[in-house]
């Protein structure tokens, strides 16, 4: 097994392994334990209690970030002609259509978003097996196929993120940057915790929220208190 480096060594033993956190202190904490040379992002790890083998277990949805995620996003706007002007005046990082299906089929994927508006959704189901897996495919529930091209593109690069629970019950996301004020980040959590919670699926039985913890990247995970995130309003 590989030797964790003295500053990680130093990093855990700010964690107390028998405690969990408000989302304040995480917040707090999640500085203090990065030990990164970049700006490290800031994850939430929430282990759910539903089975997303069915389909009226699946959580899947979109929250706007009160102070964004200090990532630039790339978006693409995959739109007509008659669509394109307005993809770009919102600031849309690419915008086109055939190009654009041209260059993804030989590989090209240097974008973290794709807008597209429903007229064109036909062409872009060649391309499922590219985009698929990287989590790209414009979806209508996440806000990214729309005829209001120029609103949806403003909301993704101000902060909107996308999540849904993975195969085995757990949702991945990042609330912001190590650089971040810790109130910054904390109200972020709030934003995507709530959100979480209203997406409770009726079918669910049990525990809703089994674990949920935060950590910055290459840094150690810091528990969250149930009750701290249940009790959101």
């Amino acid at each position: 097994m590989a030797k964790r480096g003295k500053k990680y060594q130093q990093a855990v033993a700010l964690v107390n392994p028998d405690l969990e956190y408000t989302l304040e202190e995480a917040c707090d904490l999640v500085k203090k334990t990065s030990s990164t040379n970049f700006d490290a992002s800031v994850d939430i790890d929430i282990r759910l209690g539903v089975d997303p083998r069915h389909a009226d277990q699946m959580v899947r949805g979109t929250v706007s970030l009160p102070h964004g995620t200090g990532k630039e996003v790339r978006v693409l706007a995959l739109v007509n002609e008659s669509k394109q002007a307005e993809a770009t005046e919102a600031g849309a990082d690419h915008v086109g259509l055939d190009d654009y299906i041209a260059k993804i089929e030989d590989g090209w994927a240097e974008i973290d978003v794709i807008i597209a508006t429903p007229d064109v959704m036909g062409k872009l189901g060649k391309l499922g097996r590219f985009l698929g897996p990287r989590g790209l495919m414009p979806n209508p529930k996440s806000g990214t196929v729309t005829m209001d091209v120029a609103e949806a593109v403003k909301t993704v690069k101000a902060g909107q993120i996308d999540f849904r629970v993975d195969k085995a019950g757990i949702l991945h996301t990042s609330v912001g940057k190590v650089s971040f004020n810790a109130s910054d980040l904390k109200e972020n959590a709030e934003a995507f915790l709530n959100t979480v919670m209203r997406l409770k699926p009726a079918s669910a039985k049990g525990i809703y929220v089994k674990s949920v913890f935060m950590s910055s990247t290459m840094g150690p995970s810091i528990p969250i208190s149930r009750t701290a995130v249940t009790s959101l309003n």
